[in-house]
């Protein structure tokens, strides 16, 4: 074990207490090993050598001059010192300015006549050149050839700049390095030789150096090959390992059964499923026919069709004598579930009661403002089997709630939820369930394979028939006012028409909070008119209803409303009694209106783009084509317009969430509840290293099923368990 400690050396044994404390405050570096693994940002060349006279300002040059002279110059009433010494290389003079405690040693060293070599960046003071604290190599003239050659090597270095912080910047950060860099030697190299040698990567060691300490550029791009190749294959092993694991665990296998209620429920279906929809469920009844658990990712479009393959899909394990449990992030979302899916399984879900089907079950909603008696039914249902589906939010999860016999759990818009909440539900079955997990943000394959690369993916890709094309327009309401002014025209039309409209708003705006915020914005809005609050739900319902749409029925729906007032604005909406929905984005998963075919979204730069594509999933859910337009006052050359730009072009989302990746980092893609594998990350960006982490992600698999153990791997071994510190290891077993 000897070979790993000296990486999991405490930093304050090598580099003192003060440099230590700082590290591991503000950088998060706590062993040689964290600071080993802090790679340069980017490397600075120090220039060739530059004459005097020809300096240029703010730049890192290096020159090589002689001292004509150096005095030390007090100020602050004999409290300060500066050390100022003036170079002349024959082309012209610069001036060298040390400060404070680092005057002693120039001041010992820079004497008239010497000749040296300095690295610095120019700046000017009293209209003069200056080097401030340059870094300097004597050079001994004895010499002349040799002089040369250290002119040349000192040159001709890369600079290391590493991620620093306030208390601590770079060149010390370099200096730490420095003081670590013979422990890289003692690297445990997790990859086996045979692929190290197969793909021509230098050992870890060397790819260490290379990157702290490099020669030449190629040597960085070895290195970083090199690193960024461990970080994804360490990863996709801990993945696999874990897949594997999953593999060996026991579960009841639930397999359709031949006239049960999944033959039922087809038998009366309007319409045929689409190809991708007949795929995906034979992959999911292939995974539920097996007696180790589904872990299973579902990406589809909005209105790919999900909901009807997970409620098949439930419906088969019903057959099978389990209970499925639908996991939503919102309540007017389980509402809205547990509304669509007892209207298409019609008398199917009512088992046992009057009018029901003999095959029927019964569907039952379980949410946390239910009043306790209906609660109370739902929660029996639950524990006697009666219910064999239940829909609701995450008081799915709380400890009274009891299966009669869990064996699937549908979870709908993964991201909402924390990997704990998902493995408490998984807890509440006799042994554990099938897992499908579904969401609509299409995600780029490489994010999928990183962050959900414990399940294995099933894409939706095409739509339904009977879906029509939705058109999008920016609006530049600064820029054209009368643009927005046609905008509401356009949603009157489509009143007219007999169909409905959303306008979404980025802030509800009623309450004293947001009032104190918004006097306080307004104050700030009367200083920089450009940062006025957003727009709000109930100031834009009020103007439309008084203005741009009068004599029309517009409602609001917002998260503060109470949820039975909610849930009747959301029905009369569906009823058509309403014609325009004014509403925050609690409208953005789920909702289902077919009648609705227009959307306005108000301040639409204020959201991301995946966001946008969800809320425009909104409309044309029906026979008639959709409109969305995006309403934004961002300069017509801002990164905000493009954004609205992109989302206008495709209504691809899978497109569109690569544009959103580029331009968010991976972090806030992987997310608090991936919190354990991003910290791992230093060197592989999920959105560029596609291919890396494909090809990784491959060999993972097949080492993984050679010796699952890793057996003959004692170093791999070594690095996961070092990798996997305890968090890390909850995460993954919660994944």
């Amino acid at each position: 074990m000897d070979r790993v400690s000296s990486f999991d050396e405490p930093l304050k044994k090598l580099l003192g207490g003060a440099t230590a404390k700082v590290m591991a405050e503000h950088l998060d570096l706590h062993t040689v090993g964290d600071l080993l693994h802090h790679y340069p940002r980017r490397y600075e060349e120090r220039g060739k050598l530059t004459a005097l006279a020809d300096l240029p300002l703010d730049e890192h040059v290096t020159v090589v001059a002689q001292v004509a002279d150096a005095r030390i110059l007090m100020f602050n009433n004999g409290r300060g010192k500066r050390l100022e010494v003036t170079l002349t290389d024959g082309s012209g003079r610069l001036q060298l300015v040390f400060f404070g405690h680092g005057v002693h040693k120039p001041h010992k060293e820079l004497l008239p006549g010497r000749q040296a070599m300095f690295a610095g960046k120019v700046s000017v003071f009293n209209r003069k050149m200056q080097l401030a604290h340059p870094t300097y190599q004597l050079l001994d003239a004895s010499d002349a050839d040799e002089a040369t050659e250290a002119v040349d090597a000192f040159a001709g270095r890369l600079l290391p700049i590493y991620p620093a912080c306030k208390q601590l910047d770079s060149w010390r950060i370099a200096k730490a390095v420095d003081a670590v860099l013979p422990s890289a030697q003692d690297a445990v190299d997790p990859l086996p030789a045979a692929l190290r040698e197969g793909r021509g990567f230098p050992p870890l060691p060397e790819a260490l150096l290379k990157v702290h300490r490099p020669q030449t550029k190629a040597d960085i791009e070895d290195a970083k090959a090199r690193l960024k190749w461990d970080e994804a294959f360490v990863l996709q092993v801990a993945l696999a390992r874990r897949r594997y694991a999953d593999t060996q665990l026991p579960a009841a296998a639930r397999r359709p059964v031949a006239d049960g209620l999944l033959d039922a429920f087809d038998a009366k279906l309007p319409f045929t499923l689409t190809e991708g929809q007949e795929k995906v469920s034979k992959e999911i009844f292939d995974d539920l026919a097996t007696e180790h658990p589904m872990h299973r990712l579902l990406q589809g479009e909005v209105g790919s069709g999900k909901t009807m393959v997970a409620l098949r899909a439930m419906l088969a394990v019903v057959d099978a004598g389990g209970q499925a449990a639908m996991l939503a992030p919102t309540e007017v979302l389980a509402q809205q579930h547990h509304r669509s899916i007892t209207e298409m399984m019609g008398e199917l879900a009512e088992g046992g009661m009057l009018g029901g089907s003999d095959q029927g079950t019964k569907v039952v909603l379980l949410t946390g403002s239910m009043g306790t008696a209906a609660r109370r039914q739902a929660l029996l249902d639950l524990v006697t089997g009666e219910a064999g589906i239940v829909i609701g939010t995450h008081a799915l999860i709380e400890d009274k709630v009891q299966f009669h016999d869990l064996g699937l759990v549908v979870v709908d818009e993964q991201h909402r939820f924390g990997v704990e909440q998902r493995d408490a539900l998984r807890s509440k079955g006799k042994q554990p369930p099938h897992l499908l997990v579904m969401t609509a943000t299409p995600i780029p394959r490489t994010v999928a394979m990183t962050v959900f690369g414990d399940l294995e993916t099933s894409v939706l890709d095409q739509l339904p028939a009977g879906r029509s094309p939705i058109a999008s327009h920016v609006v530049p309401a600064k820029d054209k006012p009368h643009f927005l002014a046609r905008a509401w025209e356009r949603v009157r039309e489509e009143v007219e028409n007999g169909h409905q409209a959303y306008v979404v708003c980025p802030r509800i705006g009623d309450d004293a909070e947001e009032e104190k915020k918004g006097k306080a914005k307004k104050k700030a809005a009367e200083e920089e008119p450009d940062k006025r609050p957003p727009l709000a739900v109930v100031e834009i319902a009020d103007e439309l209803r008084k203005g741009a749409l009068a004599g029309l029925t517009v409602e609001v729906l917002h998260g503060r409303m109470h949820p039975d007032e909610k849930d009747d604005v959301m029905r009369r909406f569906a009823a058509g009694d309403v014609d325009v929905l004014v509403a925050t984005t609690v409208i953005e998963v789920g909702v289902n209106v077919p009648n609705a075919t227009a959307m306005v979204i108000m301040d639409a730069d204020r959201f991301g783009v995946s966001q946008l594509h969800q809320l425009r999933g909104r409309v044309g859910r029906g026979s008639a084509p959709g409109l969305c337009l995006l309403v934004s006052e961002a300069h017509e050359a801002s990164p905000a317009r493009a954004r609205l730009s992109a989302v206008a072009a495709t209504l691809d989302g899978f497109e569109l969430s690569r544009i959103d990746l580029e331009q968010r980092r991976e972090g806030d893609v992987l997310g608090q509840a991936q919190s354990g594998v991003r910290s791992s990350l230093r060197m592989l960006t999920v959105i560029d290293d596609e291919e890396v982490i494909a090809a990784a992600r491959e060999e993972a698999v097949a080492i993984v099923a050679a010796d699952p153990e890793l057996e003959h791997l004692p170093e791999l071994r070594t690095v996961l368990a070092a990798l996997l510190d305890k968090d890390r290891e909850e995460y993954l077993d919660k994944g």
